[in-house]
């Protein structure tokens, strides 16, 4: 009998070589990576998906010479053969515009010889691929541009359209192709009754095809049918979309039309329109597939809202939030994270801020005292479903909900993720006091304040339960401890006393500043880093001196060295 390797069973298998020598490092011939990606699209078709001819009008008259090339991960094959032909095309067009000039004075060389003015040949456009982008595909990644002090970024594919802060922006949302008949003949199968007011929707990649659409079922009989246009505002009842007449001022005459999107939505788009139109049906457009779209049932999207609910209702009595900055491009970013931080506050909650690049489980897993978080983003990558996740992942509207109280939280239905809203309805209501830090009121009347009332009112605060386990929770605002150790500096106590002993559940302190935080670390985790497994002699006797720093090794990783022998290991 023999086994896979094709010798006798009992003969010994040597061991795979997992390694080589020393001496064969960098010595061994290593083969040039191949190109396994290949350009899909011909150079026609990349001139017409990608609107070369567009672009290149629109750089010309930008005058811009630094330009960034974003596309997303499916559309990265059919980068070289873009950069490419927008490289010729700004050719061409630079010398053309060469020659022109040429010919209109012959006399304005010598002219700015005698006034000394210095003429400057056009500088040539560059162009820069922007492969792995910081954040979301959707969103325009105005970091990576700065690193090649880009002035413009052409962003390709499928767009949020969110206002950016720094940068302008050319949209190319490529043109996807699609089968005309069988969206009529679908439409047609849903709405039978030809007088239904009918919104006309589609992906951005699949716009460029709604006039046909709707001129062909203007032909078959329908008299009340709305073809949206792309617009840049994702405040809008349709995000990024024009509405009918009247809508824009009462939006409550949305719920009077039907929607037919072409192409799967994103959720957050989903869970936007549900309870602002009638209903939802969705022509599905898969890539590659040639079968006929099946005819779907309207979207019901009460799932979805009351996992939602759910969610927003767990985090209730959570005591530590994490602001996690999802996007560094998008306008107001800053204003909502300040909001956010002071809607934290003003409910007695503590709250960190945290920037990690792009979202996943393993990552935000490694702060285990955060009890939920909340995505600063576009409107689009706000919505996170948070099943992978440890704990929950809420958007800034949803955050709102949870801090209300139970007895004063009313779920209508309505969902938006689009911060730039809040931020426009928190300075129309100025009497809304949620952006306020109530430590502010209280530092100023301190000194009106007792101590004995300092000490009841946490006695006297309602209890607090988790709706999901029922279990009483003892600290869901530690910050209004807080409160009490700045009304009690205000009395008698000395402010120059830097040891205090700490009483029975006190919060953990960080420079006179109560730290949540800084408590998990104490009495949560069992092992806080190096060393901590150990007593450390010097933090017990201010006497004892620590070990001495000493020269480990160096080097290249190739072959260290120590400092002492100087030889490589």
């Amino acid at each position: 009998m023999e086994d896979f390797t094709g010798g006798a069973a009992d003969s010994p298998v040597p061991p795979p070589v997992l390694s080589t020598p020393a001496t064969h490092i960098f010595e061994d011939d290593i083969l040039p990576a191949q190109n396994t990606l290949p350009s899909r699209l011909s150079p026609d078709q990349i001139h017409l998906r990608y609107e070369i001819d567009r672009t290149v009008a629109e750089i010309k008259r930008g005058r811009w010479t630094r330009i960034a090339l974003q596309f997303p991960d499916d559309m990265l094959p059919d980068a070289p053969g873009v950069f490419e032909t927008l490289k010729q095309r700004l050719h061409q067009r630079g010398c053309a515009s060469e020659e022109q000039k040429q010919g209109v004075d012959e006399s304005l060389p010598h002219t700015t010889e005698k006034l000394n003015i210095k003429t400057h040949k056009s500088c040539p456009e560059r162009l820069f691929i922007l492969g792995d982008t910081s954040y979301g595909a959707c969103c325009i990644d105005e970091i990576a541009a700065e690193h090649v002090n880009a002035d413009v970024v052409i962003h390709y594919g499928r767009a949020c359209l969110s206002p950016t802060a720094r940068l302008p922006v050319i949209h190319v949302f490529t043109r996807q192709p699609l089968d005309v008949g069988r969206v009529v003949e679908t439409f047609e199968s849903l709405y039978p009754d030809h007088d239904r007011a009918i919104i006309l929707m589609a992906d951005v990649t699949h716009a460029t095809h709604l006039p046909s659409v709707s001129t062909t079922l203007s032909g078959h009989g329908y008299k009340s049918i709305f073809t949206t246009d792309i617009v840049h505002n994702p405040s809008s009842p349709i995000p990024n979309r024009t509405v009918p007449e009247g809508v824009s001022i009462d939006p409550a005459q949305l719920q009077e039309w039907q929607l037919f999107h072409i192409s799967d939505p994103p959720d957050s788009l989903l869970l936007t329109l549900a309870s602002r139109v009638s209903t939802i049906h969705v022509f599905p457009t898969p890539a590659g597939s040639s079968a006929p779209a099946p005819v779907t049932p309207a979207v019901s999207s009460s799932i979805a809202l009351r996992r939602r609910y759910a969610l927003l209702t767990s985090v209730s009595t959570a005591s530590i939030f994490g602001i996690l900055i999802n996007t560094l491009s998008v306008k107001n970013y800053l204003h909502i994270v300040e909001h956010v931080r002071s809607c934290i506050s003003a409910a007695g909650k503590k709250s960190y801020t945290f920037v990690v690049g792009k979202i996943n489980a393993a990552k935000i897993a490694n702060f285990s005292e955060i009890g939920a978080w909340i995505v600063i983003g576009c409107w689009e990558s706000s919505l996170i479903d948070s099943k992978d996740f440890w704990r929950p992942i809420l958007t800034p509207f949803e955050l709102e909900l949870a801090l209300v109280s139970d007895e004063a939280r009313v779920w209508t239905g309505q969902w938006n993720s689009n911060f730039q809203a809040l931020l426009k309805g928190a300075e129309e209501d100025p009497n809304n006091t949620a952006d306020v830090d109530p430590a502010l009121h209280f530092e100023d009347s301190a000194d009106a304040v007792s101590e004995e009332e300092l000490d009841s009112e946490p006695e006297s605060a309602p209890p607090e339960f988790d709706l999901r386990t029922g279990r009483y929770v003892s600290q869901s605002r530690p910050m209004q401890v807080a409160l009490q150790g700045r009304g009690q500096r205000h009395g008698t106590q000395n402010k120059g006393l830097s040891l205090i002993r700490r009483t029975k559940g006190e919060v953990a302190t960080i420079g006179n500043q109560v730290s949540p935080g800084a408590e998990f670390l104490r009495s949560g985790r069992t092992w806080k880093g190096l060393g901590s497994d150990f007593d450390i002699e010097y933090d017990h006797d201010e006497n004892a001196n620590g070990a001495l720093v000493e020269e480990g090794r160096g080097g290249l990783a190739r072959g260290y060295t120590t400092a002492k022998s100087c030889t490589r290991t």
